[in-house]
C-alpha cells in the first residue's frame, strides 16, 4: 500500500476598507485574476451612512510568485485604490498569550479547542496574577509565568508582562477572565491586540459584578461580550455577543452559571474569527465577516 502526500497551497487573506467609489470589487477581484491567483472567498460591505467600503478577500497566488512578494503586490494596489489593507499569509501561525487569574472555565474551553485544531495559532505563554491555575497549565504543556499585581506594584508589574511578549513576540493577548484592568500605558506598549471577554451584554452593566446588577435589576436577558481591551473599561469594538432568558425564579448563582456558558461560546467565536482574519476595526465598530 503506497502513501501519497499533498502539498496545501499557500493563501492571502486581504482585510481592505476606504472611501467607497465604484468598480472597487470588479477591480480588487480583476487584479488577483490578472496576477494569476485563484479567488477562495470574497466579501464586502459598504457602510452608507459613513461611505465607506470594506472587502475581505482570500485567494492562492500564482504559484510563478513568492507569497510574500504576491502579498507585497497587492498592499501596492490596494494603497494605489487609497484603502487601507492588511495582507495575512496561511502560512503564518499566529503567537498567542493568554491572561488569567482564578477562573478557569474559559482557559479550559480555549486550550481544549485549540488542541482540537480550532485555532490556528502557537499558545506561547500563559501569564497569570495569581498561581492557581499554575498545575492546570502544566497539564496541559502550557508554561506559566506568575506576576503578581497590586496598586502599588501594577506599573512594575505591566512592565514585567510587556517585556516578556515582546520577548515571546506575541501577536495576541487574550483576556480568558484576567481580572484586572490593563493600563492605557500597557495596551499602548504590548505590541499585540487584545481581546476581553466581559460578563456581561455591554453596554450594559459594564465594571464589576454584572450578573448581580443583572439580577438587582430584574432583567430577563444575560449576556457575554468579545470584544478588543482599549483605554477606555470595556467600552472596546465589540467582535462578538450572545445572550440567554433568565425568568423571575433565576437566583444569582444560576446567572453565573448559565453566563459561564456564554463566556466560552462567546470568547471561542471571537477569537477563532480574529485568528482567521475575519476582523475589521473602523472607529469604535467591527465589520465580522462569515
Amino acid at each position: 500500500m503506497s502513501a501519497t502526500t499533498s502539498t496545501v497551497p499557500v493563501s492571502l487573506t486581504a482585510l481592505l476598507h476606504g472611501p467607497d467609489q465604484p468598480g472597487l470589487v470588479a477591480r480588487a477581484s480583476g487584479w488577483i485574476f490578472d496576477q494569476g491567483g485563484n479567488i477562495l472567498h470574497a466579501d464586502q460591505h459598504r457602510d452608507t451612512e459613513a461611505g465607506i467600503f470594506f472587502q475581505r478577500l482570500e485567494w492562492i497566488p500564482s504559484a510563478a510568485v513568492e507569497p510574500n512578494a504576491a502579498a507585497d503586490q497587492f498592499r501596492a494596489f490596494a494603497s494605489s485604490l487609497g484603502m487601507q489593507v492588511r495582507v495575512a499569509s496561511s502560512t503564518k501561525r499566529a503567537r498567542v498569550a493568554i491572561f488569567v487569574s482564578k477562573f478557569d472555565h474559559c482557559f479550559h474551553d480555549l486550550v481544549l479547542r485549540w488542541k482540537a485544531g480550532e485555532f490556528n495559532c502557537d499558545i506561547v505563554t500563559v501569564v497569570s496574577n495569581h498561581p492557581d491555575l499554575a498545575a492546570t497549565a502544566a497539564g496541559y504543556g502550557l508554561p506559566y509565568r506568575v506576576i503578581p499585581v497590586t496598586a502599588a506594584t501594577k506599573a512594575a508589574a505591566e512592565a514585567k508582562q510587556i517585556a516578556l511578549l515582546r520577548e515571546l513576540r506575541v501577536d495576541l493577548i487574550i483576556m480568558a477572565r484576567y481580572m484586572q484592568v490593563l493600563s492605557a500605558d500597557f495596551l499602548a506598549n504590548c505590541g499585540a491586540p487584545v481581546i476581553n471577554i466581559h460578563h456581561s451584554f455591554l453596554p450594559a452593566f459594564a465594571g464589576g459584578k454584572p450578573y448581580h446588577q443583572a439580577h438587582a435589576r430584574g432583567v430577563k436577558l444575560i449576556g457575554a461580550t468579545a470584544h478588543y481591551a482599549t483605554s477606555d473599561l470595556d467600552e472596546g469594538p465589540i467582535i462578538q455577543q450572545d445572550v440567554a432568558r433568565v425568568t423571575h425564579r433565576h437566583e444569582v448563582e444560576d446567572l453565573i452559571r448559565m453566563g459561564r456558558d456564554l463566556e466560552k461560546i462567546v470568547l471561542a467565536q471571537a477569537v477563532r474569527a480574529h485568528l482567521g482574519h475575519r476582523v475589521l476595526v473602523y472607529g469604535n465598530k467591527t465589520v465580522v465577516f462569515d
